[in-house]
């Protein structure tokens, strides 16, 4: 069983670099010096704020847009490509197939992740700029948010196609760092039915303010390790339970 989840998890690495993800990187690295030069002729006494907020600001976007194209695509043109056939066909089951596929896509993004904060620490210390605590602890909280993601594009591209998984997990990346922000509105609100709706819908949501640390990375503000632990659970639990719901409708799907 372990040997093929490892099958699983290297071949869907493989098949995520013939992707081209590592174009990712150059984006970034282009990224990264055309905002240092930028920073430096607009900044003099917020340099390092700047340059920190704008380097972990590309790193999100990059990935994050990477993690809902792949999550969401796999399984659906494997479906269309009916290459799915021939592992469903072997003595493997449909959720071994589904965890296997995860941990290859959590692969590549960890690969990504590690090289892409290897550069930017490069050009930090180029610049005389500090790696700090905050920094490590932010890159970290994005990799679980990288997790909830590709768990959410999982889960719709279970039960629909590519479009439609990648526009639904779009959204609800944007809600899941709007929840906040839902659950305070409702809780003002004088109508009860109001703040009930407003209270499901943010423990509905992923809460993905929670990982998002780069505003205390570029104020260097210290991160707490028992809070970014409590989240990096809280990240664990949510996608657990989202896999187990996509395991569930996966196995009930009929491929004809």
């Amino acid at each position: 069983m372990i040997g093929s989840l490892w099958a699983l998890i290297w071949n869907g690495y493989r098949e995520a670099r013939r992707n081209r993800v590592t174009v990712v990187v150059a984006a970034f690295a282009l990224v990264l010096l055309f905002s240092t030069q930028l920073a430096m002729e607009v900044t003099v006494m917020t340099f390092d704020r700047v340059n920190t907020d704008v380097g972990l600001g590309s790193m999100s976007l990059m990935l994050v847009f990477l993690a809902i194209f792949l999550s969401s695509a796999l399984v659906p043109r494997e479906i269309e490509r009916r290459t799915i056939f021939m592992v469903v066909s072997k003595p493997i089951s449909r959720g071994l197939y589904l965890v296997g596929r995860l941990g290859g896509n959590m692969l590549t993004l960890a690969i990504l992740t590690v090289v892409m904060s290897l550069v930017f620490a490069a050009e930090l210390v180029l610049l005389r700029s500090p790696v700090t605590q905050p920094i490590i602890a932010a890159i970290i909280a994005l990799y679980f948010e990288l997790l909830v993601l590709s768990c959410l594009g999982f889960f719709f591209s279970s039960f629909s196609g590519q479009t439609v998984a990648a526009v639904v997990v779009s959204g609800l990346f944007f809600a899941g760092h709007l929840s906040g922000d839902i659950y305070r509105h409702a809780s003002r609100s004088d109508v009860q039915l109001v703040q009930w709706v407003g209270k499901a819908i943010y423990y509905a949501l992923p809460n993905l303010d929670r990982l998002d640390l780069k505003v205390q990375a570029a104020y260097a503000s210290p991160v707490a390790w028992s809070d970014l632990g409590a989240s990096i659970v809280y990240a664990l639990a949510y996608s657990i339970a989202l896999m187990i719901g996509t395991v569930v409708i996966f196995e009930r799907r009929d491929f004809r």
